[in-house]
């Protein structure tokens, strides 16, 4: 056995009910006078509630899915002007995601108070879209310095947003059991996030206001996003990035749309992967699990509904190829990506 794991440094606070005392200590013990707060124009009437207690120098709401480098670039000359010296983001990945940009660059500490599960709060990935192509990359400046948890902020959520992002969060945990710096680490957290994400889940979808089911859904997302963050992006991630960067396609809906597919093209070469799955589901095959899992919530099943066009299916596979992971279990050539993405235009049965 040879691995080695790295263990990104972030304090994380569970607070239900109270995000906007806990965000007012934290920011406090970072000593910030001047806050830059990220918030798109649905999360505006939660961030002034979430940060009401901030010294806040600057509210920007120019949030867009992908992060656009344009985009990215009017947050840091927003920030700059403004002369603040702390970021806090409120909302969904997108958010983090512009929140990081601006970190990324100017060495700003941030700060996340999440509103999906999508994880990116809990990760040193950053992503920018320019020319319709995503490119991502890992440095430490992005990694917020603190999440603030709150179940009570997730449900106003929509149902479906609640079922895509969660699955999104799926992702995370089977990615990481391939990805090129997986590890036993890695597997623990991830094979944990599936049971908490299997369990919270569809109680979430059959009671929005379910703060217990809220808190657990959270938790498997955190521990999903803490292994990918270490583990690094699989074939699934990869696949996803092209066509969420490429065809401008919405991000939760494109993974909770994949993530079968790439566990069926997977499983069969990754049996170890494939049981911890499994056993996380409480099902004979970590595809049965989630395949019943997805049943239960009404997942979205074909990318055509949300934008992909079957004639883009050969320019996806052109730019996926060339990023596949080196690890990943099963060789991936043009027939079989080919026929993955039919599939997934298409809502085929993954099986």
């Amino acid at each position: 056995m040879s691995w080695t794991h790295d263990t990104l440094g972030q304090r994380v606070r569970m607070a239900t009910g109270t995000a906007a005392e806990a965000l007012a200590e934290e920011v406090d013990r970072l000593g910030a006078r001047r806050v830059m707060v990220v918030a798109g124009p649905a999360e505006t009437s939660l961030a002034a509630t979430v940060t009401a207690g901030l010294p806040v120098a600057l509210r920007h709401d120019e949030v867009v899915m992908h992060v656009p480098v344009e985009v990215a670039e009017r947050a840091r000359e927003a920030a700059a002007a403004a002369a603040v010296d702390a970021i806090v983001t409120v909302g969904g990945g997108s958010t983090t995601g512009l929140g990081k940009a601006v970190a990324l660059t100017t060495g700003l500490p941030l700060l996340a108070v999440p509103t999906t599960y999508a994880g990116s709060e809990a990760t040193d990935v950053w992503g920018l879209t320019e020319g319709a192509v995503k490119t991502t990359g890992s440095d430490l400046r992005v990694l917020p310095r603190t999440v603030v948890y709150d179940a009570t902020l997730l449900t106003g959520l929509p149902r479906h947003l609640s079922v895509a992002s969660g699955l999104n969060a799926l992702a995370h945990c089977v990615d990481s059991l391939w990805a090129p710096r997986a590890d036993p680490v890695n597997a623990a957290l991830a094979g944990e996030g599936a049971r908490a994400l299997a369990a919270g889940l569809p109680a979430v979808a059959a009671d929005p206001d379910d703060l217990r089911a809220r808190e657990l859904t959270i938790q498997g997302a955190y521990l999903a996003a803490v292994s990918f963050a270490s583990a690094g992006s699989g074939l699934h991630h990869k696949i996803c990035h092209v066509l969420g960067g490429r065809y401008d396609l919405p991000h939760a809906e494109t993974h909770a749309t994949v993530l079968p597919h790439v566990l069926a093209l997977n499983a069969p070469q990754a049996p170890a992967a494939d049981e911890r799955l499994a056993a996380a589901f409480g099902s004979p095959t970590g595809l049965a699990g989630l395949q019943r899992l997805r049943a239960e919530l009404d997942a979205p099943r074909a990318l055509r509904d949300h934008g992909f066009r079957e004639e883009d299916i050969p320019d996806a596979v052109a730019a996926v190829l060339p990023v596949v992971p080196p690890s990943n279990p099963t060789p991936v050539t043009t027939e079989n990506l080919t026929a993955l993405l039919r599939a997934v235009w298409e809502g085929a049965d993954p099986s």
